[in-house]
């Protein structure tokens, strides 16, 4: 299944410094008895970024998570930023850091429905000409229909998806749940926006956003 689209918007993407200025502010307002900004609660003791129901962490290497922010509905998506090094296939984790409630629209629970932006800095040295996103209940297992996590699989056109980057996108939904995002370039030092919305029927406390950057094959 082959969709084209006319893609919108981009963003700003934050510098690699972030992390270390959002610690600074963190303990030099908490010193000065001052509230703490949202951004600088975002990211707890273990390095995972929480924000609305969800937990996002870069533990398994490869990659880099600088913020997030959002709640994950479709006026207020969850924005996540990111730096990647290589051009090699990298795995965030997600975690539900609230109850779960299917179906909920208030952005307080996890539903089973959490609109995303992801915004990525190429900082791999290398172009990338396609870019692929899986997602996963088990790590490294591949998602099957019937467990009812996909990236909106519900629908045959999706209005979720979109990148100012690619102009073209593909899903597939068995024996995998991909994402793939062609006809388009993103260069070395340059930032790539993603949106789309992830669905899961059956919501899992944990569960997993694979990201594979594609390079030119000569």
């Amino acid at each position: 299944m082959r969709h084209a689209e006319t893609f919108r918007n981009n963003a700003i993407f934050p510098t690699s410094r972030r992390r270390a200025t959002v610690r600074a502010a963190f303990w030099a307002a908490t010193a000065l008895g001052l509230a703490v900004p949202d951004a600088a609660r975002a990211q707890d003791a273990a390095g995972r970024w929480e924000t609305g129901a969800y937990s996002f962490s870069d533990e398994l290497g490869g990659f880099r998570i600088t913020g997030a922010s959002g709640v994950g509905t479709r006026e207020d998506p969850i924005v996540i930023h990111e730096e990647l090094n290589s051009a090699t296939p990298v795995t965030m984790v997600i975690r539900t850091i609230k109850p779960i409630r299917p179906f909920d629209q208030s952005g307080l629970y996890a539903s089973g429905f959490l609109h995303v932006q992801i915004e990525m800095l190429n900082n791999s040295k290398l172009p990338w000409i396609e870019f692929e996103f899986e997602l996963q209940e088990r790590l490294h297992e591949a998602s099957i229909f019937g467990d009812g996590l996909s990236f909106d699989q519900r629908r045959t056109e999706s209005e979720n998806i979109s990148s100012p980057n690619f102009r073209e996108y593909s899903r597939d939904f068995e024996p995998y749940d991909r994402l793939l995002f062609r006809n388009g370039k993103i260069d070395h030092l340059e930032s790539g926006t993603f949106r789309f919305m992830i669905t899961d029927f059956t919501p899992r406390w944990e569960f997993f956003l694979a990201q594979d950057p594609r390079i030119p094959s000569s």
